[in-house]
């Protein structure tokens, strides 16, 4: 296993590498798209606390204080001039009894929903698990192209030594010279802009795992082999994913719920029963008349109660009807949804499928060619340096090899990722 060190990365020891694995594990616990998604799962559990509340009693206290100025009744029914005080306190409850079942099917919905939620956010560590493989994959290939271009400079910057030497012996032309240092700075030139691209392959991948800074970070460049990689069949996995993959199982539970939101509106059909009771007392003054003192009448004027409410619904002016036909038109909905979200799924294995198949035959041919001008390459480099090819045959034959090593690493990423991509399918992680 060879690493690449682009400098010491944050939650990281100083110069040490990541891994696939670790970069999908940093990116899916400081991701602000993953945080978003964890905050509207907690959402929904305080929805679903909410539900399951409304079993329980409604209970409330009240306190009140007036006062009265002016002619009033007095208690020998005659009006006089007086000021009255009157002080009451209660403490009163109501539960529900029956509410047409719109509490049980509301907690089930809420469940339901709340599963669907946790597999949004489950599906959201997929798609940056994805993202960070596919920004991993970019820097390797990057890596591979900057060595490429590194080789290149040390085959043009040797020729160039060599051609200087013939120079001093008389063997070379000053025009062979100034052709092969011409040569050698567009080499130094394209490794530069290699280096550039690794930078900002690395800058991206910085920022997919919300870094605060692209400085210090390294990636390790695993040595992992693609020949022998079976890549099945797309049907078998497809038939895998449908019952493992989260974005299947949220809208899935969607449609779940949508049976209970209908439930709950055909339950405002139905009478809702209720029981209410409670206990109060009150202090009264009289400035025309003697009063009782504060805790005598308090003690006396303690009283209780208990009732129960019936309502019976008639006519909702079509609410209720129009609330069951939206309920039924969401769960149609629903179901679409969830086709065309088998759908989606099932065209994404097929393009990766696809996509795999190409790669591996695009990986075997460019491991042909690669052999073939490497063997073309050190022919001709043997003619050039006994002076029976020229410097133009020459930098042919080195650009077709250096091409061809540049495609072979293109090609061994490609494949290697779109097989572990048809892994994923099937439920097993992002790694290689």
């Amino acid at each position: 296993m060879t690493v690449f060190l682009a400098g010491t990365a944050s939650g990281q020891n100083p110069g040490s590498p990541w891994t696939l694995e670790q970069c999908i594990r940093y990116a899916q616990d400081h991701n602000i798209t993953l945080q978003q998604r964890d905050l509207q799962v907690k959402q929904q559990e305080i929805q679903l606390e909410t539900a399951k509340g409304s079993r329980l009693p409604q209970v409330s206290g009240s306190a009140s204080e007036n006062f009265s100025f002016g002619r009033g009744l007095t208690a020998d029914n005659t009006y006089s001039n007086t000021n009255t005080t009157s002080t009451g306190l209660s403490l009163g409850a109501s539960v529900p009894v029956f509410q047409g079942l719109r509490i049980g099917n509301s907690i089930k919905e809420g469940e339901l929903n709340l599963k669907a939620v946790t597999a949004d956010l489950e599906k959201a560590k997929e798609d940056i698990s994805v993202a960070v493989a596919q920004a991993y994959v970019q820097i390797l290939y990057n890596m591979e192209i900057l060595d490429v271009a590194q080789n290149q400079v040390v085959i043009d910057s040797l020729q160039a030594e060599r051609l200087s030497a013939m120079l001093e012996n008389g063997k070379a032309s000053p025009a062979q010279l100034a052709q092969q240092k011409a040569t050698l700075g567009q080499s130094r030139l394209s490794a530069t802009q290699a280096r550039n691209n690794l930078n900002l392959s690395i800058l991206d991948l910085s920022q997919l795992l919300e870094l605060p800074s692209p400085e210090g970070f390294s990636v390790v460049r695993p040595d992992v082999p693609v020949d022998g990689i079976l890549l099945g069949n797309p049907e078998d996995i497809y038939a895998q994913a449908i019952d493992i993959k989260p974005s299947i199982k949220a809208e899935q539970f969607r449609l779940d719920a949508t049976e209970f939101t209908i439930k709950g509106a055909k339950g405002a059909y139905m009478p809702s029963l209720s029981a209410s009771g409670g206990v109060g007392t009150n202090f009264y003054t009289m400035s025309s008349a003697p009063s009782d003192s504060f805790f005598n009448q308090i003690k006396h004027n303690f009283s209780q109660y208990l009732g129960i409410s019936l309502s019976i619904p008639i006519f909702t002016g079509f609410q209720t009807r129009n609330q069951v036909r939206s309920a039924e038109l969401s769960r149609t909905y629903q179901m679409l949804q969830l086709d065309n979200t088998k759908k989606t799924l099932y065209k994404e294995i097929q393009q990766a499928y696809y996509n795999a198949v190409a790669a591996a035959e695009k990986y075997r041919s460019s491991v042909d060619a690669q052999d073939s001008a490497k063997e073309s390459f050190d022919l001709v480099l043997a003619k050039y340096e006994n002076g029976k090819a020229n410097i133009t045959e020459f930098n042919e034959a080195r650009d077709n090899w250096l091409k061809a090593e540049s495609d072979l690493s293109r090609s061994r990423y490609e494949y290697l990722y779109s097989a572990k991509l048809l892994d994923f399918y099937r439920g097993n992680q992002l790694n290689f």
